[in-house]
């Protein structure tokens, strides 16, 4: 896909998030969130000093760090992220690929990021109140081992 460029900023809210071979049967499965974090990629600095120099610290690249994407949704009843958990938390971890798709006004896809090799490492359930008028809301905190942008070169 190629990106869809414009002189405006695209508005954050208009998103879907899909994730390949999660589903009891290997399908794929489309979430609609309410928030999706950590779409981050890091190279920290490695500082060192030789000691016959002068007091100066040299910087150099070190690995590449990838953050773990936060999605948050309303509970709506659907087990298929929670099946993924379990069946992680009962020591068979099911890698699989997504995608976080940016839509524009119309629904259209503008932008995609990637995650490749993603499994989920935390589950949290909603915070139940009766004396607060919110909604119910899960978080799925996922791993992954890349982080590529459609139409990158």
């Amino acid at each position: 896909m190629a990106l869809v460029f414009r002189e405006d900023p695209y508005p954050g809210l208009n998103f879907e998030v899909i994730l390949n071979g999660v589903s009891d049967d290997g399908g794929a499965v489309k979430g609609s969130f309410a928030e999706v974090s950590g779409l981050e990629s890091e190279i920290p600095a490695i500082e060192y000093r030789n000691g016959s120099e002068d007091i100066t610290m040299r910087k150099i690249p070190g690995l590449v760090k990838h953050v773990n994407v936060v999605f948050k949704r309303g509970v709506i009843g659907d087990l298929a992220f929670w099946n993924w958990v379990v069946e992680a938390m009962n020591g068979k971890v099911r890698r699989v690929e997504g995608s976080i798709l940016l839509l524009d006004e119309n629904r259209q896809e503008v932008m995609r990021w990637n995650i490749k090799r993603a499994w989920p490492t935390k589950y949290t359930g909603p915070g139940l109140n009766a004396k607060n008028n919110e909604i119910a809301m899960e978080t799925l905190e996922v791993a992954h081992e890349g982080l590529t942008i459609d139409g990158q070169a």
